[in-house]
C-alpha cells in the first residue's frame, strides 16, 4: 500500500509563500527592518510569525503553478505583495524624515546631522529626535501590531495564489508619494511659520538699526525658538503620528482590496 504525501507537500508550499510574503514586508519595515537589529532575530521572527500563520490558512490550489518558471513567478508575486506592505509603512514614516530637514534648514540645523543605522546615511538631527520619538511611542503603545494583524489578515483578504497587480495599485503608490509631502509639511509648519515670522521681525530691526548684526543675533534666537515650539508641539506630535500609523493600516487594506477586485 503506497502512501501519499501530498498532504505534507501543500503544507510545505503554503508555509513557503507565507514565509515569502512576510519577509517581504519586514525587508523595509520602520521598525523591525531596522539594519541595526540582528539578522537572526528577523530570520527567527519571520519563521516562527510564518509558522503560525501557516496553520490559519487555507490550502489554496495552486496545480497551475506546476513548472519551475511558473512556481517562480508565485514566489515572486507573493514577496512583492509583502513587499509593498513594508514599502507602504516606509514611506509613510518618511514624511517625518522630511519635516525634521524642514525643520533643520528653518532654524539653522541643516549642517548639523547624525548616523542613521537603518539607512546607513547621514539625516538631520531633528529628523532623528521625530524618529526615534516615534518609533518609541508606537513601541509603547504597540501600534505596531497593527501592521502584524494587517499581513496575518492579508492571507485571508488576498489568499496565496490570487495576486494580480494592476495600474490602480501604482495610481495608489502616486499618491502616497503625495500624502508624505503633504504630512511632513503639516508636521513641520508650526516652526516654519515661527521662524517665517521670526525672520520678517529680524528684518525690521536691521532696517531700523542697520548697525545691530542681526546675523549673529537671528542664529541663536532662531535655535531657541525653532526647539521651542518643537517642545511645545510634542504633544500634537503623537496625535501625528497615531495618523500616519492609522494611515499605514488603511493603504495596507487598500492595497489588497484592489488586488482581490482584479482578481
Amino acid at each position: 500500500m503506497l502512501v501519499s504525501f501530498d498532504w505534507l507537500t501543500d503544507i510545505l508550499n503554503i508555509f513557503l509563500l507565507v514565509l515569502v510574503r512576510i519577509t517581504g514586508m519586514f525587508l523595509l519595515s520602520p521598525i523591525l527592518g531596522r539594519r541595526n537589529i540582528p539578522n537572526y532575530y528577523k530570520v527567527g521572527f519571520c519563521f516562527m510569525f510564518s509558522l503560525i500563520v501557516a496553520n490559519t490558512v487555507p490550502v489554496a490550489d495552486i496545480s497551475a503553478y506546476n513548472t519551475l518558471f511558473s512556481y517562480t513567478v508565485l514566489i515572486a508575486k507573493e514577496f512583492l505583495v509583502g513587499f509593498m506592505f513594508g514599502f507602504i509603512s516606509y514611506v509613510l514614516f518618511s514624511s517625518i524624515y522630511i519635516a525634521g530637514q524642514l525643520i533643520d534648514m528653518r532654524i539653522g540645523f541643516g549642517m548639523v546631522s547624525v548616523f542613521d543605522p537603518v539607512s546607513n546615511i547621514q539625516i538631520p538631527i531633528t529628523a532623528d529626535f521625530y524618529v526615534v520619538f516615534a518609533t518609541l511611542f508606537m513601541l509603547v503603545t504597540d501600534s505596531h501590531h497593527l501592521l502584524i494583524k494587517a499581513v496575518a489578515d492579508s492571507f485571508r483578504i488576498l489568499p496565496v495564489g490570487t495576486v494580480t497587480f494592476e495600474g490602480e495599485i501604482a495610481k495608489q503608490t502616486a499618491d502616497l508619494f503625495s500624502a508624505v509631502f503633504t504630512t511632513g509639511f503639516k508636521i513641520a509648519a508650526p516652526v516654519t511659520a515661527t521662524i517665517m515670522i521670526t525672520d520678517l521681525a529680524l528684518g525690521i530691526v536691521s532696517k531700523s538699526m542697520p548697525q545691530l548684526n542681526v546675523f549673529i543675533l537671528g542664529m541663536p534666537v532662531k535655535i531657541i525658538l525653532g526647539l521651542a515650539v518643537i517642545l511645545l508641539t510634542i504633544g500634537t506630535f503623537k496625535g501625528i503620528v497615531n495618523i500616519i500609523i492609522n494611515a499605514t493600516y488603511e493603504e495596507i487594506y487598500k492595497l489588497l482590496e484592489q488586488a482581490r477586485g482584479s482578481v
